[in-house]
């Protein structure tokens, strides 16, 4: 006699801890565009979009503006008293605040910040990205609805 079927249930995905969404507003204080050597990634058309904004061919941007990591390409860095910031993070704006040279063209990775994977696997984790970049637009702001949080989250190639 052979047992039973075992039944089938669907999935049951675990909801998100920010089911209920995330306050987020730039404040434009550029701490998520400096801290210790690091990167931000960028690809082929992401790096011909910035050329082309800066009015650069894109053998020119590479040369200037951006270095090679295991392969990969990356926004070069400068050394500053606030650590090492991105090579278009200007801070010299009349009204103290930091702005981005490449603002309209910037990278995903730009684009997405805060709301990486690595910031939302848990209540703990945002918290520590908050304190360590430190981020004061972080859970303050207008609430950002899960839905476009995903769609955040997910823009990033893994």
């Amino acid at each position: 006699m052979s047992d039973p079927p075992t039944p089938s249930f669907p999935a049951v995905e675990k909801e998100e801890w920010y089911a209920g969404g995330l306050r987020f507003r730039c404040t434009q204080c550029g701490n998520c565009c400096t801290g210790p050597p690091g990167a931000v990634w960028f690809d082929e058309a992401e790096g011909r979009r910035m050329a082309a904004l800066l009015g650069l061919d894109i053998d020119a941007f590479l040369s200037r503006y951006a270095h090679r990591i295991d392969g990969k390409w990356s926004l070069a860095e400068r050394k500053t008293e606030h650590g090492y910031d991105c090579i278009f993070l200007d801070r010299g704006s009349a009204d103290g605040k930091a702005v981005c040279a490449v603002y309209d063209a910037r990278p995903m990775q730009c684009r997405t910040w805060p709301f990486w994977e690595g910031n939302l696997r848990s209540l703990r984790a945002w918290r520590t990205a908050k304190h360590r970049t430190p981020c004061a637009g972080m859970d303050c702001g207008p609430l950002i609805p899960i839905e476009r949080i995903r769609i955040l989250r997910d823009a990033l190639p893994d």
